[in-house]
C-alpha cells in the first residue's frame, strides 16, 4: 500500500532542518572560528526566516497548487467517480490533496482497464447473440417456406402428405410466434414497460397447480413432481401472479426436458426473514460449471442440437431472470454434472 504524505508536513520539516542547520554552523563558526555571534539574535533570525518562508511556501501550495489539483480531483470525481463512498470530513488524519489525486486516477485507470475487458466480452456476447437470433427465426422460417413449396408443388392434391404438412407448417408458425413473444417480453421487462401486477396468492397452492398440469408431460418421461412436503396452510407471497406462474412453469418444464428417465423434480419452499425462498431441483446430468455464468443469456444454449430437438425458443431462463429481477430479487443456478441442478430464487412474503 502507497505511503500517503502530506506536503504541508514536508514544507514545516524543510524549514526545522534550515534552523538546525542554522544553529549547527553557529556553534562551529564559534568553537573554530574567531567569529562572535550573538545567540539569541541568530535564533531570532532564524525562527523569523523560518516562518516567513513556511508561509510563502505554503501560501504559493495551496493557493496556486492545491487549487488546480482539488478542483481537477473534484472534476473526476463527479465525471467518472460520481458513486464512490464520500470522505468523512473529521478525518483524524488529513489526506493530501496530491495523494487523494493520484489514487483517483489509479482507480479510474483500473476501471477503464475493466470496463474495456467487460466490453470486449460484450461485443462477443452481441455477435453471438445476432447469429442465435438469425439462426432461431430462420429455421422455423425454412421449414414453413419448405412445406408451402410442397404443396404448390403439388403436394396440396396428395392426400398422404397435404395435412401432415400443413401441420408441420402451423407448428414452425407457432414457434416463430413464440420467439417473437418471448423478445418482446424480454424487451418490455429489459425497459421497464411491463407493469406488474402485484397481489398476495398462496405459491404452495400456484406449485400444486403446475405439477397437475404438467403431470402428462413428466409421466411420458417417468419423471416424479414432488413437494418436500404437504404445505397444507397456505404460503402466501406478494408478487405478480401471472409472471411467476411464467417463471415456475419454465423452471419445471426445463427439468423435465433436460432431467433423465426415472428421474424426480422437487419444489421447496422455505420463510426467510421477510421472505419466501423457493428451490427447484432435479437430479437430472447437470450442468458444466463453465456454463453456468451464461444460462441466463438470450439464446445460449448448453447442447445447441439437443436443445433445438427438445423445442423451445432459448429465451425461457432470461425471460426467469428478468421477471424476478423485476421483483427486486435474483435468482441463482447450482449444479453437478450428473447430480443434478438446483434453481433458488426468493419472493417477498405477504
Amino acid at each position: 500500500m502507497r505511503k500517503k504524505t502530506n506536503i504541508s508536513t514536508s514544507i514545516f520539516k524543510l524549514g526545522a532542518l534550515n534552523v538546525f542547520i542554522c544553529i549547527n554552523c553557529f556553534v562551529l563558526l564559534n568553537y573554530f572560528g574567531n567569529f562572535k555571534i550573538d545567540l539569541a539574535y541568530l535564533l531570532l533570525s532564524s525562527f523569523a526566516c523560518f516562518i516567513t518562508g513556511f508561509l510563502i511556501l505554503y501560501y504559493f501550495y495551496y493557493v496556486s497548487v492545491m487549487r488546480n489539483i482539488n478542483a481537477l480531483t473534484e472534476k473526476i470525481r463527479k465525471r467518472f467517480l460520481n458513486n464512490e463512498i464520500p470522505q468523512k470530513l473529521d478525518q483524524l488524519e488529513e489526506q493530501d490533496g496530491m495523494t487523494l489525486l493520484e489514487e483517483r486516477v489509479d482507480f479510474l485507470v483500473e476501471s477503464r482497464e475493466k470496463e474495456v475487458i467487460h466490453f470486449e466480452n460484450l461485443d462477443s456476447y452481441r455477435k453471438e447473440y445476432l447469429g442465435n437470433v438469425s439462426h432461431e427465426l430462420k429455421t422455423p422460417v425454412f421449414n414453413i417456406q419448405g412445406y408451402v413449396d410442397t404443396l404448390l408443388n403439388g403436394g396440396l392434391e396428395d392426400e398422404t402428405i397435404n395435412m401432415d404438412y400443413l401441420k408441420r407448417a402451423e407448428k414452425s408458425i407457432d414457434r416463430l410466434i413464440n420467439i417473437i413473444d418471448d423478445l418482446e417480453t424480454i424487451t418490455q421487462l429489459e425497459s421497464g414497460g411491463l407493469d406488474l401486477d402485484l397481489d398476495s396468492f398462496d405459491i404452495a397452492s400456484l406449485c400444486k397447480d403446475i405439477y397437475a398440469s404438467l403431470e402428462l408431460t413428466a409421466a411420458k418421461k417417468n419423471i416424479r413432481l414432488e413437494l418436500a412436503r404437504k404445505y397444507d396452510k397456505p404460503v402466501l407471497v406478494k408478487a405478480d401472479k401471472f409472471r411467476i406462474r411464467q417463471v415456475l412453469v419454465n423452471l419445471i418444464t426445463n427439468s423435465i426436458k433436460y432431467g433423465r428417465d426415472n428421474g424426480t423434480t422437487l419444489i421447496a419452499l422455505n420463510y426467510l426473514n421477510d421472505d419466501v425462498v423457493i428451490e427447484i431441483s432435479d437430479n437430472g446430468d447437470g450442468i458444466d460449471e463453465k456454463h453456468l455464468p451464461r444460462i441466463f443469456e438470450r439464446f445460449y444454449r448448453i447442447d445447441k442440437g439437443r436443445s433445438r430437438e427438445q423445442g423451445g425458443t432459448g429465451l425461457g431462463l432470461a425471460i426467469v431472470k428478468h421477471i424476478i429481477e423485476a421483483h427486486g430479487k435474483s435468482i441463482k443456478a447450482e449444479s453437478q454434472q450428473g447430480k443434478g441442478t438446483k434453481f433458488t430464487f426468493s419472493l417477498q412474503a405477504a
